[in-house]
């Protein structure tokens, strides 16, 4: 059985935290307090986790040693978007870019 890559153990704790954040409706709580963005009648709810989690995703850097440079920065942009999601009247600053909402 070969061996394939995986993603550096870096990327994989904050990926790990972003979910737990997410999940303990601790995330970016300046950005999210006070908004129910779990709302399990939410019929919406699976496609925005999943653009939150894209976000997330496509905004994480990664360094030459596999270290994640930014994970504050990809938490917030992906906070900023479900802000949005359940707040129409949030605005996103600065505006999201196509490559940040990419769904690969």
């Amino acid at each position: 059985m070969s061996h394939m890559a995986q993603l550096p153990p870096s990327v994989r704790s904050e990926g790990r935290l972003f979910a737990f954040y997410l999940g303990n409706r601790t995330l970016a709580l300046d950005i999210l307090a006070d908004v129910d963005y779990l709302d399990p009648n939410d019929p919406g709810l699976g496609s925005a986790l999943e653009t939150a989690f894209a976000i997330f995703l496509n905004v994480l850097d990664v360094d030459d040693r596999g270290q994640v440079t930014n994970a504050e920065t990809a938490q917030r942009r992906a906070a900023q978007y479900l802000r949005s999601y359940c707040d129409p009247a949030y605005v996103v600053e600065p505006p999201f870019e196509d490559g940040e909402v990419e769904l690969l």
